[in-house]
Order: structure tokens, then C-alpha cells, then sequence
């Protein structure tokens, strides 16, 4: 069998066993309007990058949790130019003082929102998403001991800002 053709027969078993997971990946941090398009971006790039498969299915699900990532953070720079040019245009127009209370049942997200993003994708990737420490450090690119630095740094944080608001 042609190497490339076997190599697309692997991207598509491992697409059908993780999509589902790197959905919900997508959607606990951008919610689920958006998690959708941003599920379809990391499709394609896999598409394009199928040649940089691994041959390990743990290793392949990472990879494509890593594109995930990839993708979310392209996102996220582009939310960051349409915050800044909506704060430019609100500096024109009327303020409004009214803002609706926070939902009681936020307070973790509230306080994982709260630290550093290096912090936050450690304990979301472990907590949300079911990866071993380890694991997450592979997918977010930084050796096993930072991660395991910054997880506990990152329970730490939390533990002080949960006990804070009880």
C-alpha cells in the first residue's frame, strides 16, 4: 500500500476515535458556537500536515489535540484584535453601569480564568480532558518537571482563590 495512502487511512481511525474529545476540548474553551469552526480549522490543518502523522496512537492523539491547540490560540489572537478595536470604538460612545451578576456555579471557571493561560491549559487539559501530566506537557510543548511546576503552582493559585470566596 502506498505509504501516503496508508498514512491518510491513519489520520482518518484516529480522527473517528478522538473527534469527539477534541470537540468538547474546543467547546470548554470557547463554548459552543465557536467550537464547531475551530473543530473544522483543525481538521483541515491536519489534512494538510498529514504527512507529520505520528505512528503511535497516544502519540497521534496528542499531535492532533496539539493542532486543536494550535488552532485555539490563532483564535484567541484574533479575539484579542476585535476586543481591543470594540474597547476603541466604546471609548466613543455612552457607558452603561448595569452588569448581571455572576452565576453562582462559575466560580471555578471564574477563578481558572484568573490565571496565567500557561496555568490554566496544564489544569485543563488534566481536568477536562482526561490527559496525564505528562501528557499535557507534550501537548503544549514545555518539558514534563515545567509542567508538573506549573501545575502545582496553578492548585495552588486556585486553592487560594476558591477558599477566598467560601
Amino acid at each position: 500500500m502506498n505509504a501516503s495512502i496508508r498514512t491518510q487511512k491513519l489520520l482518518t481511525a484516529a480522527l473517528r476515535e478522538s473527534n469527539g474529545d477534541i470537540l468538547r476540548y474546543l467547546q470548554r474553551r470557547v463554548g459552543p458556537v465557536d467550537a464547531p469552526d475551530l473543530f473544522g480549522e483543525t481538521l483541515l490543518i491536519a489534512w494538510r500536515r498529514v504527512d507529520d502523522l505520528p505512528e503511535n496512537p497516544l502519540e497521534t492523539r496528542m499531535w492532533l489535540f496539539g493542532l486543536a491547540r494550535g488552532t485555539l490560540q490563532n483564535h484567541a489572537r484574533g479575539e484579542r484584535r476585535r476586543a481591543a478595536l470594540a474597547d476603541r470604538i466604546r471609548a466613543h460612545m455612552p457607558r452603561v453601569s448595569d452588569t448581571p451578576a455572576a452565576d453562582e456555579g462559575d466560580e471555578v471557571r471564574d477563578a481558572l480564568s484568573r490565571l496565567r493561560p500557561e496555568l490554566a491549559e496544564i489544569v485543563q487539559l488534566v481536568h477536562w480532558d482526561g490527559f496525564r501530566i505528562g501528557e499535557a506537557a507534550e501537548i503544549v510543548g514545555v518539558p514534563a518537571a515545567t509542567a508538573r511546576s506549573r501545575y502545582a503552582r496553578a492548585k495552588q493559585e486556585l486553592r487560594a482563590a476558591l477558599g477566598a470566596l467560601a
